[in-house]
């Protein structure tokens, strides 16, 4: 793991990477020296006498207007070209292995770079006739554009395996799978009773989800408190770079989690927990999540939108906008300097560190709401006097 921090100087800086040790230091491995010693400190670093502080992450700009239409998969399952955006500009990358800058000629021709695999060859992007770019031709080959997620940002649907009616009546009379262990009592805590600014867009509380049906009774979001409170201290980081937290889920009765299971096709169920397992969310110790720009009010643009199930889902995943994907990487950064880690399949699903420590719940919402007198609910901590 390298981590880039620049020398505080009267010529304005030089930038120095560093590998980081099991010890909490770090190494200097870069092409300008190697061997000193880093050790942390609060907003800085030391090397030997020497303080660095820290550089202040800043978004990069959105992506040129003209290039939008162009960014996308194209081609085969085994041999997919990567169309996305890096600082202006069109970049190709081919199997997941060499990423090309292109060079513009015009609005749909482009090159690749005079060194490579394809040494100065031409990209001729065609469109159909509602003019959407539907293909792109290289040396005569052809990449058919691929349909992945919903374009315009739209929400994600499957077609139910079974009418979500009758999977909720069969999931109800369902049982939770029997657990064993010494359990922490839960406590489950209202997102918004900790800090009213951070934000609900709770889609199973509606029909704009997956599955095009109300589950939930009450748009809210509830998880364990220690959970909630990491969630809160995230929140407020995040303000720093003028963004807050927008919540799609949070803790899920079981039940729920049966009915996305049943409805989902068999290939794609490795983006729905299995409820012989219990999710993560049943403990009351994962969340939904994504950014909102604290100026607007708006949620942020992600390289996919929540509860896609596709690749684009994936927190890895090179596509997109350089904007796009540094909003993801920051909420991942953010989150996981909180105690979460985030699931492998998707980047707005985060799992607190001490979600092992805790049962599968079953409660509707409404049950919550009721406060029953071994669980405190949306109760805010005390502050120190």
């Amino acid at each position: 793991m390298c981590e880039a921090i620049i020398r505080k100087g009267a010529r304005g800086g030089v930038a120095a990477f560093f590998l980081a040790l099991a010890s909490g230091c770090a190494v200097i491995d870069d092409t300008n020296q190697h061997g000193r010693d880093r050790a942390p400190r609060d907003g800085a670093s030391s090397i030997e006498n020497e303080t660095l502080q820290r550089v202040p992450v800043s978004a990069p700009r959105p992506a040129p207007e003209r290039l939008l239409g162009l960014i996308g998969e194209y081609g085969p399952d085994q041999n997919v070209l990567y169309i996305y955006e890096q600082a202006g500009k069109l970049h190709a990358l081919i199997e997941r292995l060499t990423a090309y800058p292109l060079l513009e000629d015009s609005a749909d021709v482009f090159r690749f770079p005079d060194w490579g695999l394809y040494n100065g060859e031409r990209l001729i992007f065609r469109s159909d006739a509602s003019g959407r770019v539907a293909q792109v031709e290289i040396g005569g080959g052809v990449f058919e554009r691929r349909a992945v997620g919903p374009e315009g940002g739209g929400t994600f649907r499957i077609t139910p395996q079974e009418p979500v009616v009758e999977l909720r009546a069969q999931a109800v009379a369902s049982e939770p799978p029997e657990e064993e262990g010494n359990f922490r009592a839960a406590d489950l805590v209202d997102l918004t009773a900790l800090d009213p600014t951070i934000k609900l867009d709770i889609r199973y509380a509606t029909s704009d989800n997956f599955l095009s049906t109300p589950l939930y009774t009450q748009p809210r979001a509830f998880l364990q408190r220690p959970a909630a409170e990491a969630v809160a201290r995230a929140h407020r980081v995040l303000a720093k770079y003028g963004y807050g937290l927008l919540i799609h889920d949070a803790y899920r009765p079981w039940w729920v989690t049966k009915v996305f299971w049943e409805a989902t096709p068999a290939d794609l169920r490795k983006f729905v927990a299995d409820p012989a397992d219990g999710s993560r969310h049943n403990r009351g110790c994962a969340v939904d999540l994504t950014l909102y720009d604290r100026r607007t009010g708006k949620a942020v643009e992600m390289p996919g939108v929540y509860d896609e199930m596709s690749d684009r889902s994936y927190p890895g995943y090179p596509g997109g906008t350089a904007l796009q994907r540094w909003h993801r990487d920051l909420l991942r950064k953010v989150m996981e300097q909180e105690g979460f880690a985030v699931w492998q399949t998707e980047w707005w699903h985060f799992d607190y560190n001490d979600w092992k420590k805790y049962s599968i719940l079953n409660l509707d919402f409404d049950e919550l709401a009721g406060t029953p007198s071994w669980m405190q609910v949306a109760r805010a901590p005390e502050k120190n006097p």
